[in-house]
């Protein structure tokens, strides 16, 4: 049984930085490709994020490219996001996801290609 568990959300000012951990455990974390995603109140889930299963490609939307990082050590089964220069607009709840099935060689981008999903952790960027 996969599990994700998100941290670091919280409460930050417009320009803060945050960092956000997603552990896994019940799985062959080496070989899942991850995301990260988030969801804003009557706003539908949004991709942020996507890494293969060595971390050998990322991909970013273009609402965070250049703000947002994302890693992953499978030595720790722990995926990362780290989020700098926040804006209001970043709150959200922060999701992230786990693939198996396609032992992690592509960046997958939409919510219906991940079978394993976290509980979610808030961000709300104040102005």
């Amino acid at each position: 049984q996969v599990q994700l568990e998100e941290s670091g959300g919280g409460l930050v000012q417009a320009g803060d930085s945050l960092r956000l951990s997603c552990a896994a455990s019940g799985g062959t974390f080496s070989l899942a490709a991850m995301g990260w995603f988030r969801q804003a109140p009557g706003k539908d889930r949004e991709f942020l994020a996507g890494v293969t299963s060595y971390g050998g490609s990322t991909r970013y939307a273009d609402s965070v490219k250049g703000r947002f990082t994302i890693s992953k050590d499978n030595a720790k089964t722990t995926m990362y996001l780290q989020m700098n220069s926040l804006k209001p607009e970043d709150t959200a709840v922060y999701y992230c996801a786990a693939d198996f099935s396609r032992m992690g060689a592509v960046v997958l981008t939409t919510p219906r290609e991940y079978d394993y999903w976290g509980q979610g952790t808030q961000v709300t960027v104040s102005s």
